[in-house]
């Protein structure tokens, strides 16, 4: 597994740059980067993550070739736009590693992962294939989830509330899942919450 700080290069302070970013860069590439990725944000959020790298590009400013320099596929992309929200659920799952009531911890961060997936239409499809594919780049951000799942599983596991044999792997499947139908059902803002009532149900022992 991937540590949550793993992407920060030594000796420097700041958010770490994402997979597709060399360690040390000219400012003129740097640029580029920081380009690419908010109209990557702008594109995706728009369009959806089967938005064209080719018109992400030239929105940037730049030719196709420097955007696959920087970011080798598409996922590579994805990853580095999902990073953001990725830092702002392993603090959050943090936090609630104090919360009184340990399922509902768990429960409240899963329905955060819902509503990061939600912003990016195409992105919960495309953490569910990288679950299953451990040398993608979007499985460098899948890596830190999990550990940080796990902690808030395990305490809801000891209190009594969740049982024993439901595993991180299983249930961040099913957010996932959650999150894809609620995306292909807009016309129900309530359908992810019913369903992740449903999902908690068959948490209980």
């Amino acid at each position: 597994m991937v540590s949550a700080t793993a992407w920060e290069p030594a000796g420097t302070s700041g958010p770490a740059p994402g997979p597709g970013v060399p360690r040390v860069m000219r400012a003129d590439a740097r640029r580029n980067y920081e380009r690419l990725l908010a109209e990557a944000r702008s594109s995706f959020a728009e369009h959806g993550t089967d938005a064209s790298l080719e018109d992400v590009a030239r929105r940037a400013g730049v030719g196709i070739g420097t955007l696959y320099r920087h970011f080798p596929n598409r996922r590579a992309l994805m990853s580095a736009v999902f990073e953001g929200a990725v830092s702002d659920l392993l603090a959050r799952s943090r936090e609630l590693l104090e919360a009184p009531q340990p399922c509902t911890a768990l429960v409240d961060w899963l329905r955060e992962i819902i509503t990061h997936a939600s912003e990016y239409r195409g992105l919960a499809r495309a953490l569910m294939s990288a679950s299953r594919d451990d040398g993608s780049h979007l499985a460098r951000c899948s890596g830190p989830m999990r550990e940080a799942g796990s902690a808030l599983l395990l305490r809801a596991q000891e209190s009594g509330a969740v049982h024993p044999d439901v595993s991180i792997g299983d249930l961040l499947q099913l957010t996932n899942a959650i999150a894809l139908a609620a995306e292909e059902t807009p016309d129900d803002p309530a359908l992810a919450d019913r369903l992740l009532s449903l999902t908690l149900r068959g948490l209980k022992p």
